[in-house]
């Protein structure tokens, strides 16, 4: 079984479903007689239920579009959000690159900071802090000697994006980088989870503790010559 409610868009979208359900009966109401509209209240409860049961038992996973490829360079999908320039997945990433031609695509998807900006489709935000973490992450890979490439994803949605960029990349892995368990949305989420169960392909998934990483440098460098 699985939370029903597992982000806060499934929440924003559950409050606006129950909100407009309850308009509906009160209008009923007085229109008409109080036994119609506790009819109408009857039927959307038992919806509901049932959609929640639904979602709770989870879906039956699609395998998702992907590219097809004819040649030898083993191409590595990227996809990473706050934790995109982190050392545990540059070092990920160095060592797919070992020893042999391959081809990094990494991708950021532009997520809204609530579920209000992403239903207001205020996503300037979004897209302009996506886009100044893959540079950086698109340097530091440069100064590594890892030749990669990057996008932001237009969707909202990390899984989506994962599918959107495998249409025309024809990659032979999937790396999802995320934070550690306790402090990560994605994996709340399902996006690992959902990842594996849709794409035909291998799915890394890297954890990237920048506290501790920063804490790390910090160390290293009050550290006597």
């Amino acid at each position: 079984m699985h939370n029903p409610l597992r982000s806060e868009t499934d929440v924003f979208r559950a409050v606006v479903v129950i909100g407009v359900g309850a308009a509906a009966v009160i209008g009923l109401t007085l229109l008409t007689r109080p036994l119609f509209g506790a009819i109408l209240l009857a039927v959307e409860v038992v919806a509901g239920l049932w959609a929640l049961s639904r979602r709770a038992q989870g879906h039956l996973p699609h395998e998702a579009e992907i590219a097809h490829r004819g040649d030898p360079v083993y191409r590595v999908l990227v996809v990473a959000n706050e934790t995109v320039g982190g050392a545990a997945l540059l070092e990920e990433i160095r060592n797919r690159g070992s020893g042999r031609r391959s081809e990094i695509l990494v991708v950021v998807p532009a997520l809204t900071s609530s579920a209000l900006e992403h239903w207001a489709s205020d996503v300037d935000r979004a897209l302009e802090d996506a886009r100044t973490r893959l540079d950086e992450s698109l340097r530091r890979m440069d100064a590594a000697g890892i030749d990669a490439r990057g996008l932001v994803g237009d969707h909202h949605e990390p899984n989506a994006s994962i599918e959107d960029a495998l249409r025309t990349f024809a990659a032979d892995e999937v790396i999802i980088s995320t934070h550690p368990p306790d402090r990560s949305g994605w994996l709340e989420g399902g996006v690992v989870e959902r990842a594996r169960e849709e794409i035909p392909l291998p799915i890394t998934h890297v954890v990237v503790d920048l506290e501790a990483e920063a804490r790390d440098t910090s160390s290293a460098t009050q550290s006597p010559a």
